[in-house]
């Protein structure tokens, strides 16, 4: 059974992200609780919270702490007190952020979508790998924190890397990626409140380092609650996507995702019809989740019907994991290829 001691001085290699020091130094360790059955709960204070050097941390810590003999590890979080920062040396300094600031020509564009279960990041994970295909350099923010997906989706297996104070995405297919899910241990769920996801999502942005990109796409939650908000109100202007099926009801609430855009000041680039029908080996569509939605949808918000994409797996490729990627010669690949045509029209990044 592993002691107290131990975890202790398992902890010594651990160092506060952003004093440069290890937590033992900083006062970070504020205590330590050893069960019969080996389980470990840990309270360390941090001079910033909330942050993705957190998450790493966070995992850094689980995975040392059970080498030491651990079978679980719990950890609570809080912040250091002013004065305690300062006597350990203060924060390090920061870069601003890029991605954000005004000479930057980068392309926003937010999918969004008023419910679940409509396809919105299968949309946003092909239209940005469509999008690379056509030669630009493309980002994805799966900013969707509780259902976060693109990872899998993408069949991305690694995780970004911290240099120099700043983070560095996962490319794959062409796609610099960041997510929740690179920050979570074993698809844990994500308990935090709005404010603490804000300061995420505000690290993603301000904190990685994505380089020169000509279009970053937002994979946001379904619906328009505080995550969605907290995107429209950091960024400068975006485009908007909004996806919906031929549902009446997905249309219906699709609708607010489209209110929210426009109230915000960004603009709604247009409607994606997904799911929209299926097409048998005969050629023949069924159209198994109605007809009209996006159509009454396109005619609320005043805007046009960029795509109708049908139903569809991927083809089968065991040299490539990538469960959502629909390749360039599948029917549905081409439609995407189109897709990006249409937003490379659009949305021009020169």
């Amino acid at each position: 059974m592993i002691t107290e001691e131990q975890v202790r001085e398992a902890l010594q290699s651990i160092e506060d992200p952003d004093l440069g020091k290890p937590i033992a130094e900083t006062g970070g360790i504020r205590s330590i609780s050893v069960k019969e059955d080996s389980k470990v709960r840990l309270k360390i204070a941090l001079a910033k919270t909330g942050t993705p050097e957190q998450m790493q941390m966070q995992q850094q810590v689980v995975d040392t702490i059970k080498e030491a003999g651990a079978d679980s590890v719990g950890l609570r979080f809080e912040t250091l007190e002013p004065e305690e920062v300062e006597k350990a040396g203060g924060l390090k300094g920061e870069e601003g952020p890029k991605i954000l600031s005004e000479d930057n020509k980068t392309q926003f564009i937010t999918i969004a979508s008023g419910k679940g279960g409509v396809g919105k990041s299968t949309v946003t994970v092909n239209t940005a790998v469509a999008l690379a295909r056509a030669g630009k350099k493309v980002g994805i923010i799966d900013a969707d924190i509780y259902g976060f997906s693109v990872p899998d989706m993408m069949g991305i297996e690694e995780r970004p890397k911290v240099q120099d104070e700043r983070i560095y995405p996962v490319e794959r297919f062409g796609v610099k990626v960041i997510s929740m899910g690179f920050f979570v241990e074993d698809n844990a769920p994500v308990v935090w409140r709005g404010p603490m996801l804000g300061k995420m999502l505000n690290n993603f942005f301000n904190e990685v380092e994505w380089g020169d990109l000509d279009y970053l796409l937002l994979d946001l939650p379904p619906g328009t609650g505080d995550v969605a908000l907290d995107v429209h109100t950091t960024l400068p202007e975006s485009q908007e996507i909004i996806v919906t099926t031929p549902h009446p009801t997905a249309a219906f609430v699709a609708a607010r995702a489209g209110a929210m855009a426009i109230k915000t000041n960004h603009r709604v680039l247009g409607i994606i019809e997904n799911m929209a029908y299926y097409e048998s080996r005969s050629g023949e569509k069924e159209y198994v989740f109605g007809e009209g939605g996006a159509d009454r949808l396109a005619d609320e918000l005043k805007v046009g019907i960029l795509s109708r994409v049908p139903l569809g797996q991927p083809l089968e490729d065991d040299s490539v994991f990538a469960p959502s990627v629909y390749q360039p010669e599948h029917p549905i690949g081409e439609l995407y290829d189109e897709l990006a045509s249409t937003i490379m029209k659009k949305v021009p990044t020169e």
